[in-house]
């Protein structure tokens, strides 16, 4: 079974049971300490895909890196993780569970790429306009990409809005070789 149908099953599984206990909220800050965790020590990772470390070990360090910053049932959680042998599949669970909890919420993710930061009146219009396409809520990532001549891409799901200049001048090249191709006919 491929790496995310397990996430998806142990992740839904994982909602179900917040949103019957009314713990949403304190779970997925619990899944987003996971995933920094992952993101952020690599070694952690590696211990979790060691397949020469026995699952009771990795329980153990998984219990030590996360006791009293987690809630019973995220613990609770690794634990049935741990003795399913599925602790590789943890780092892909938390992001799993992100989307589920956005999907729950009605929140949507969006991606602003732009040469610059963007300074809070842009991030506020780039999020009204997600929104009015949408219709949801958005969460917004930023990323700077200074190979960009200028201007501004989108991404929302599949769609895309592109209006950076290096677009506009390809849109322009396309429709002069197409008017200059008209002629020759």
């Amino acid at each position: 079974m491929s790496e995310y149908r397990i996430a998806s099953r142990y992740s839904k599984s994982l909602i179900d049971l917040a949103v019957e206990k009314n713990q949403l909220e304190d779970i997925k800050s619990d899944m987003e300490l996971l995933s920094k965790v992952c993101k952020e020590n690599r070694e952690f990772v590696l211990m979790l895909n060691n397949p020469i470390l026995e699952s009771v070990k990795k329980a153990a360090i998984i219990r030590a890196v996360f006791k009293d910053k987690v809630q019973e049932m995220t613990s609770l959680f690794f634990d049935i993780v741990s003795r399913k042998h599925r602790e590789s599949v943890l780092p892909e669970m938390a992001k799993v569970f992100k989307q589920l909890y956005n999907e729950h919420k009605g929140i949507i993710t969006a991606e602003v790429t732009t040469t610059f930061k963007l300074d809070d009146s842009l991030r506020s219009e780039v999020i009204k306009i997600v929104k009015e396409i949408s219709g949801k809520e958005v969460e917004l990532n930023e990323k700077v990409d200074e190979a960009l001549v200028g201007g501004f891409l989108i991404r929302v799901g599949d769609k895309q809005i592109d209006e950076t200049i290096q677009s506009k001048l390809n849109d322009l090249k396309r429709e002069l070789t197409h008017n200059q191709y008209i002629k020759q006919i």
